[in-house]
């Protein structure tokens, strides 16, 4: 099977699970988007994707990130993994938007790196502000990334006075043994609470493979998916 067939098949399939839980939660049909993590797949299958309708898709590691984008820059890319505060100028150059702000200091960070790009021409000011998601930590475990529930109106009002940073919502990712709906229940809340303090709806990223219903169910607009539809990593 030709690959972009293969592709199309995955999505399709990923897709009825995503039509089925929103026909099941009361959903509007279409009201959740799907995103492809690319992470370990070759530049050609964003091309590929692309082609079938999906230009956005989530990578988690910087280097290959930024390679990807050099590469096919048609592609818009969300740093999904957890960003290193020295590496902010860089990803400041190509994402188009971090799912992983989990500090003020990285977001200070993330705010020079774009002022910089954009004086030195390397991001377009169409692609500014950078849309950010806050992640949240929700068993306080910091050290696997997001930032602790008790610290996200903080680092949500300090993001919002930023110049070249646009709050668009909050990610998260249940962890191990945790009751993923119960997870993704609160953060939703908490989303829907920081979206009225704005003024404005606040995006839920939540939901993978293995539990993209359970998240459907709670209230998720973005469920990011990348085994299902590209496929086991490559080998080599």
């Amino acid at each position: 099977m030709e690959r972009i067939d293969q592709l199309r098949e995955n999505l399709a399939k990923v897709q009825e699970r995503i039509h089925a839980a929103e026909r099941a939660a009361g959903r509007r049909q279409g009201s959740v988007q799907l995103m492809p993590v690319t992470k370990f797949h070759p530049v050609e299958d964003l091309r590929l994707l692309a082609e079938l309708g999906y230009g956005e898709v989530g990578e988690n590691r910087e280097q290959e990130a930024r390679g990807k984008q050099a590469e096919f820059p048609a592609a818009t890319i969300h740093m999904i993994g957890q960003v290193q505060t020295k590496k902010a100028n860089s990803v400041a150059r190509w994402a188009g938007a971090v799912q992983s702000l989990d500090s003020i200091r990285l977001a200070d960070a993330l705010e020079r790196g774009v002022a910089l790009a954009l004086e030195r021409g390397d991001r377009p000011a169409e692609k500014t502000p950078l849309p950010v998601y806050l992640q949240v930590s929700a068993d306080g475990d910091t050290a696997r990334g997001g930032v602790t529930e008790a610290d996200l109106d903080a680092l949500a009002e300090h993001v919002m006075g930023l110049e070249h940073l646009e709050l668009a919502g909050l990610m998260v990712v249940p962890p191990l043994g945790a009751d993923a709906g119960e997870v993704f229940s609160r953060v939703r809340s908490r989303a829907d609470r920081l979206g009225e303090r704005v003024g404005r709806p606040m995006r839920l990223s939540a939901g993978m493979s293995g539990d993209l219903e359970e998240a459907i169910a709670a209230g998720s607009d973005l469920v990011r998916v990348g085994t299902a539809i590209l496929g086991a990593r490559p080998v080599g």
